[in-house]
């Protein structure tokens, strides 16, 4: 859940935690079963809160630290757990130690907790931004000369923090409690594979081949994959073995505490490296990205199946699928957008909602919502400006969701102001309003299939289905999801003919004389009893 961008309960416009409160209904008929809210500490927003000024506090345009009591009491009444991001790996340029550094010297106790280095010719080494750019920004001394780099591997507003300094470490296990005694249930963790660096600050052979390799791309086996691995793993910057004490003393904390809390770490890395996020000392969870940019071929879907579930079985975890984030475009618009988009990302999800393990739904995915087309001139996204305008950004993922109505701001705020981010104009059919009594609108076929998949047990296994753009995977219980990437129906197998259909994407209503093929872009799911 993005809350800026959920629902507006005072009417200023952005969301806020009263407007989370107030939609739990909508989210426990939805079929979830807990909350991950995204940053809504005090923040100037250079980044959409991604640049935390105080991880312990609450941003005056989200509310108070009661409102978020109350959001978890409320919640917790409801059976629902709730997440908290947190971002350990930088803080905001407003941060009070980022200050005190500016206003110490070279060598102080208060630059020590952040990455400054001397350099006279120029960035102390050549690592790239992943927002674009060097990695480093110059400041001016007290007296005003030129002065000391500090190193930002995201936006010149989020000064890296130093995890080799014991004050970072012990600030961090003391934010961990102070939410925990809040009750939250568990966090997300930012960037969890970029807390430790390399302190030689060596030169990086290709530093923006590696700021490519970070973006979302299919860890398939190919050379290029294994390029990219390469890259990564030589990064200077993530994927550190040093990281592995961090966490160890992390999960001591989350085990001390009772009822089951968590932690599921965003670490973009080789899947052979995966279970070092979450073995039995380390974190819980970590997030799969590969369904966030699987093509639509149910070859490599079924590998990438497999390599996911691999990555982590080894240590006990389970896998996680997630089909879009605040991140990354959204699952229609990825998969080809209007209503070929839309069809392929409902049935994709059928086959993630299908499979053993955690899923991880974005807020709107459910109403099969596309990016929205933005202006240049309406963009905030910092990967925007340092870029040039050359990547678009994020902005397009994050405008506010639609709830009723026929234009924007389709209820999601009763404001005459604008919305931070301006919605689209043709969104009327996409709200939650138009689409809860529709049984066969994207939100009943997620509440559907979410309240199925429940029930479902057993290990993911597959069968032959005789067409290349065919996947079965299949379940205990005789439980099957079929899913067609190819351009002509799938004459079904003779025992699915007459299964009992529990779920289409294509239609939630009767299947009429569908019932012995399966249509292009579509996916469906049997119950074969015998």
């Amino acid at each position: 859940m993005y809350p800026r961008s959920f629902f507006d309960e005072n009417g200023d416009a952005l969301g806020d935690l009263a407007g989370v409160q107030s939609k739990l209904s909508y989210l426990l008929e939805l079929g979830i079963n807990a909350i991950w809210l995204s940053p809504f500490y005090p923040s100037p927003q250079h980044d959409s809160g991604y640049d935390v000024a105080d991880q312990r506090g609450v941003d005056p345009m989200y509310g108070v630290m009661t409102d978020v009591d109350e959001l978890i009491e409320s919640a917790h009444e409801l059976g629902l757990k709730i997440m908290v991001d947190l971002v350990p790996n930088h803080v905001s340029i407003e941060h009070p130690w980022f200050a005190a550094a500016l206003a110490s010297s070279p060598g102080s106790v208060e630059r020590s907790r952040f990455h400054f280095v001397d350099s006279s010719d120029g960035p102390p080494n050549n690592w790239a931004s992943m927002f674009g750019g060097p990695a480093w920004t110059r400041i001016a001394e007290k007296d005003g000369s030129p002065g000391q780099w500090y190193l930002h591997v995201f936006d010149s507003s989020q000064p890296d923090l130093n995890w080799t300094n014991p004050e970072v470490a012990a600030d961090w296990i003391s934010t961990l409690k102070f939410w925990l005694d809040a009750g939250v249930d568990g966090f997300r963790v930012d960037v969890a594979h970029g807390l430790a660096k390399d302190m030689t600050y060596a030169n990086l052979p290709d530093p923006i081949g590696l700021t490519q390799a970070l973006r979302f791309d299919l860890d398939d086996g190919s050379p290029e994959a294994a390029a990219r691995r390469l890259l990564i793993e030589n990064s200077g910057f993530f994927d550190r073995d040093e990281l592995q004490e961090i966490y160890r003393t992390w999960r001591e904390v989350l085990d001390s505490y009772p009822g089951d809390r968590m932690a599921v770490c965003e670490a973009w890395v080789p899947a052979h490296r995966a279970g070092r996020y979450v073995s039995p000392t380390s974190l819980h969870q970590i997030f799969g990205f590969d369904f966030l940019v699987v093509p639509w071929d149910s070859e490599i879907m079924q590998d990438t199946i497999y390599r996911a579930i691999a990555a982590v079985e080894v240590v006990g975890a389970p896998p996680t699928w997630a089909l879009s984030n605040h991140d990354s475009p959204r699952v229609v618009t990825r998969l080809g957008g209007g209503l070929k988009g839309l069809a392929r990302a409902r049935a994709l999800a059928m086959v993630a909602h299908a499979l053993p393990g955690c899923v991880y739904v974005y807020q709107g995915e459910e109403l099969g919502l596309p990016d929205a087309p933005l202006a240049d001139s309406d963009r905030q996204d910092p990967v925007f400006f340092r870029t040039n305008g050359s990547q678009k950004g994020r902005d397009g993922a994050r405008v506010p969701l639609p709830w009723s109505g026929n234009q924007p701001p389709y209820g999601f705020t009763e404001s005459v102001n604008p919305t931070w981010l301006p919605q689209p104009r043709d969104w009327a059919q996409l709200t939650v309003s138009s689409q809860q009594d529709q049984p066969s609108s994207t939100l009943s076929l997620y509440s559907q299939s979410l309240k199925l998949r429940a029930g479902f047990t057993g290990a993911a296994s597959f069968m032959e289905s005789g067409d290349s753009a065919v996947m079965i995977c299949h379940r205990d219980q005789g439980i099957y999801c079929v899913i067609n990437t190819g351009n002509n129906e799938y004459l079904l197998p003779e025992f699915l003919q007459t299964a009992e259909v529990l779920l289409d994407s294509e239609s939630v209503r009767a299947l009429g004389d569908k019932t012995d093929v399966l249509p292009p872009d579509c996916a469906r799911w049997f119950r074969v009893t015998t």
